[in-house]
């Protein structure tokens, strides 16, 4: 089942073109990878996906619901934490938690249970007291997914979220995902580190809006003849060039 659909996706700014005619699925139950350069079209994208921004053409559907026509009911589905994501340092872990389960309007009699949870598998009950400001780089990643995740969303979005966090902190934010996975969480997500496009059951490389390769991270490897993503995207790019130029 095809949980996130895009049928020529397409946003521009003036005289620039974001997203270009984009056309992807993403099935349930997924670590869907998006890479590309800086500018590629990656955070436009995910924008797009949780109807913070409608597009210049084309459609998407997350969970069965329109991003523009059904914006509204779409959220009570999704969860997106962005590049900076909004946690408030002067509160705790636990006090940030719980006023994100207010935003979403999680019922107070029935967060306790998901607040454990979160806390648990986290691994933040030890800190759930601590100001957020105070908290590592890690942490502070951990903590926003655990905000993000506080009602139970069907597709959560993460847009670079182990950016400038140490490698420790990356591997167990990763096994934080995979651990999403059993509770059949759909994850859009996008990395600048390629070693982390390995981790995902398919990636997408975007280059200038468009979206150049969409597949399984070996069968990109195996098409290019090489034995990483990076070797393989930077094959993919070059080709992509030289065909403009001409």
């Amino acid at each position: 089942m095809a949980v996130i659909k895009t049928e020529g996706l397409t946003k521009k700014f003036d005289a620039l073109t974001a997203v270009d005619n984009l056309n992807l699925e993403v099935q349930e139950g997924e670590i869907f990878g998006l890479v590309g350069p800086d500018g590629a079209g990656k955070t436009t994208t995910m924008r797009l996906l949780t109807s913070i921004l409608d597009p210049t053409a084309g459609n998407a559907w997350v969970y069965n619901k329109h991003t523009v026509k059904e914006a509204e009911s779409l959220k009570e589905c999704i969860a997106y934490m962005s590049q900076r994501f909004g946690l408030y340092e002067e509160l705790s872990v636990i006090e940030n938690i719980n006023f994100y389960a207010d935003v979403y309007g999680v019922p107070r009699n029935k967060r306790q249970e998901s607040v454990d949870r979160l806390l648990g598998f986290s691994g933040l009950l030890p800190f759930k007291q601590r100001l957020a400001g105070k908290l590592s780089g890690g942490m502070k990643q951990k903590l926003g997914l655990a905000c993000a995740l506080i009602h139970t969303p069907k597709v959560l979005f993460l847009d670079e979220p182990t950016n400038g966090v140490d490698p420790v902190s990356r591997r167990d934010f990763w096994n934080i995902l995979y651990g999403l996975l059993k509770e059949k969480v759909t994850i859009f997500c996008s990395t600048c580190y390629l070693d982390e496009a390995e981790r995902c059951h398919r990636v997408g490389l975007m280059h200038k809006g468009k979206l150049l390769r969409c597949d399984y991270p070996d069968s990109i490897k195996k098409e290019c003849s090489v034995k990483t993503l990076e070797e393989a995207f930077v094959i993919i790019i070059n080709e992509y060039e030289r065909k403009q130029s001409k």
